[in-house]
């Protein structure tokens, strides 16, 4: 595909987002930025929450990885929807019942000032790593579909697209956000939709023909029962659970989404709503997955093996989808990977942007002026950390998705503890000692994942939250306050 043409599509996708930004941020208060006013649809929200969550990290790298790891993700999404129960109907009204902007100052109604900057500095570090390498994933694609036609290198890549995506956000943040995502779903959903019809009118299947061909496939399994493997059942499912919990309750960025809602009952519908349709969209690109190893297959296409596992399997969905699908699908592909690479990165700037600027720099007592200044610093502080860790991991290759949970299990751990102890007892701890054990539990969990894997073959996979989170309890338990 001419990749002039992709670039006149890529400038016209931006060009809608700042038409909605435009209009979003008419009549904007001093708070819309953060809070969005209070006012967003809660089916918007569910809906463009999928695309968020989604990323270009899902919208490549699961179809690509069902090769090596089968339907076995199911398992962690089906985690996931426990999860969002969880989130429901415990976190969201503590979080409206307390009226926060951040969902760490939590933390020091709870524990103390401390543990409160702990928090929100846990999430500062898991938000902009998972942040880069969601962007990082689009980028490349981006980089190899467009830039590269133009000798533009890398780095410059995503420089512009971080001033993009700082030009339609920086006015009026997640009140823009939550309309942008939903234009972001829609494009996301519609690749995937374009190139299963693309690959089934190809292999010259019906419909039921190419759910038969999905389900009876080699690759569609679905339960790994497996003990010592890192994707066995029980495993997946609880680090599902928790990584929901985690990655969504815990985390700024999705959070800061639901509780646009006008009210308490409504965030809780949009997490409901938001959850099943993200289980059906995720079960769709696995379904993906499988047709482009069939096509590849059909029309031998030579794919990359090492050690008898493919590799590079990211690359799949993004090959196929430029150079064998035709015209539709090709733009319907950059207008998915543009919308996943926009989402992942805008309303990750806001929750960082928000979360700094609320939990370490107090902005609520500055005035309108100080408020906006602070607001663009921390905006472009951001970003430009943000660029450096994607440059940092620009050479890294395999499925991103892996990598982003595996971290997640050590950056989200010590939040998941103290959120956990601090809902479920009334255990009080001293407060200036929970730093240093949230820095050391990660590394102990690290320590411990090896020694087992290395002596005895055991692979915790994505548990390691779990375990994490377990010691983090245990060392604040050690340390609560002795009239306890």
């Amino acid at each position: 595909m001419n990749s002039t043409i992709i670039l006149l599509i890529i400038a016209s996708y931006f060009g809608v987002l700042m038409l909605i930004s435009h209009f979003v941020s008419k009549n904007t208060s001093d708070d819309s930025f953060y809070t969005g006013d209070r006012k967003s649809p809660w089916q918007v929200v569910a809906f463009g929450m999928i695309g968020a969550v989604m990323s270009g990290v899902t919208f490549v790298s699961i179809p690509g990885m069902v090769s090596n790891n089968y339907f076995y993700y199911l398992q962690f999404v089906f985690g996931n929807v426990v999860g969002y129960v969880f989130i429901t109907f415990v976190l969201i009204p503590i979080y409206y019942n307390l009226k926060l902007v951040s969902i760490y100052s939590y933390l020091e109604t709870r524990f103390g000032s401390i543990t409160y900057k702990t928090g929100s500095l846990f999430f500062l570090i898991s938000q902009s790593f998972g942040a880069a390498l969601r962007l990082l994933l689009a980028a490349k694609i981006l980089q190899y579909a467009v830039f590269d036609a133009f000798n533009i290198p890398f780095y410059l890549t995503v420089i512009i697209i971080l001033i993009l995506i700082w030009l339609y956000t920086n006015k009026s943040g997640i009140k823009t956000i939550v309309w942008t995502d939903t234009l972001q779903t829609t494009f996301l959903l519609m690749a995937a939709i374009v190139s299963i019809f693309v690959i089934k009118n190809s292999l010259d299947l019906s419909f039921s023909e190419t759910l038969t061909s999905v389900t009876e496939h080699k690759y569609f399994k679905v339960f790994n029962w497996d003990f010592n493997s890192g994707s066995n059942f029980f495993k997946q499912f609880i680090s599902g659970v928790l990584i929901a919990v985690a990655m969504v309750g815990l985390d700024q960025n999705m959070m800061q989404k639901t509780l646009t809602c006008k009210n308490k009952k409504e965030a809780q519908r949009n997490i409901l709503t938001f959850s099943l349709f993200l289980a059906l969209a995720q079960f769709l690109f696995l379904g993906l997955g499988v047709m482009l190893y069939l096509y590849a297959e059909k029309f031998g296409i030579q794919l990359e093996i090492e050690n008898g596992k493919f590799i590079n399997t990211d690359n799949l969905f993004p090959m196929l989808s430029l150079n064998n699908f035709g015209i539709v699908a090709a733009i319907s592909f950059i207008l998915g990977i543009t919308a996943a690479s926009f989402s992942s990165v805008d309303s990750s700037l806001t929750a960082l942007t928000t979360s700094f600027t609320h939990d370490f720099l107090d902005i609520n007592h500055k005035n309108s002026k100080e408020k906006k200044r602070l607001k663009n610093y921390v905006l472009l502080g951001f970003s430009l950390v943000i660029f450096i860790i994607i440059m940092l991991f620009s050479a890294s290759k395999g499925d991103v998705i892996t990598t982003i949970f595996k971290v997640a299990g050590y950056t989200y751990g010590p939040l998941l503890g103290l959120y956990m102890l601090g809902i479920f007892t009334e255990i009080k701890i001293k407060d200036t000692v929970v730093p240093y054990i949230c820095v050391l539990m990660p590394l102990l969990t690290y320590y411990i994942n090896y020694i087992v894997k290395d002596k005895f073959s055991f692979d915790l996979g994505f548990m390691n939250i779990l375990l994490n989170a377990c010691l983090t309890i245990v060392c604040l338990i050690f340390i609560r306050k002795k009239n306890d």
